[in-house]
């Protein structure tokens, strides 16, 4: 039979791997989107239907990934190290900052073009859409800077 901390570092280890392969993934779908808008400035770039749906999809996961966590699971290291601490607190960064630029590259890139926008409805699905990834890159962050910081800790004793 598992103890507690067993089943609490089994389903800990669980959606920390599905919350990293929902960026991962995530990074992967909205690269080529992103380099598309910055190596073609002043076109309108079409991204169709189904990768708009798969990036909203894997962005729920994740929400939903982060909070179930947030609320039954809790953050137990599984050794302590300063160094290991100091790479995933430089990772949750990265993360962040790569939702950061791609927020400010679209909303900057298609800011100048307040008079030529498509209908409103369609503007706020995708404004939407952009702020749940954003967010869902914030929440992995700061996920990746709980579990630092448990690594940096001294154990109990």
């Amino acid at each position: 039979m598992m103890t507690d901390r067993r089943k609490n570092a089994l389903a800990y280890g669980s959606l920390i791997v599905l919350q990293s392969l929902a960026v991962a993934f995530l990074l992967r779908v909205i690269f080529p989107i992103f380099y598309a808008v910055v190596t073609h400035l002043g076109e309108r770039q079409q991204v169709p239907v189904s990768t708009l749906l798969t990036i909203l999809a894997v962005a729920l996961l994740l929400q939903a990934s982060y909070w179930t966590r947030m609320r039954w699971v809790e953050v137990r290291a599984p050794f302590h190290s300063i160094f290991v601490s100091h790479l995933l607190s430089f990772a949750a960064r990265l993360a962040f900052l790569f939702g950061g630029v791609l927020f400010s590259t679209i909303f900057f890139r298609h800011l100048p073009e307040s008079n030529t926008l498509p209908p409103l409805g369609h503007t706020v699905l995708q404004g939407a859409l952009i702020l749940l990834v954003l967010f869902s890159f914030f929440c992995y962050s700061v996920e990746l800077e709980r579990l630092a910081k448990a690594i940096e800790d001294a154990p109990d004793t």
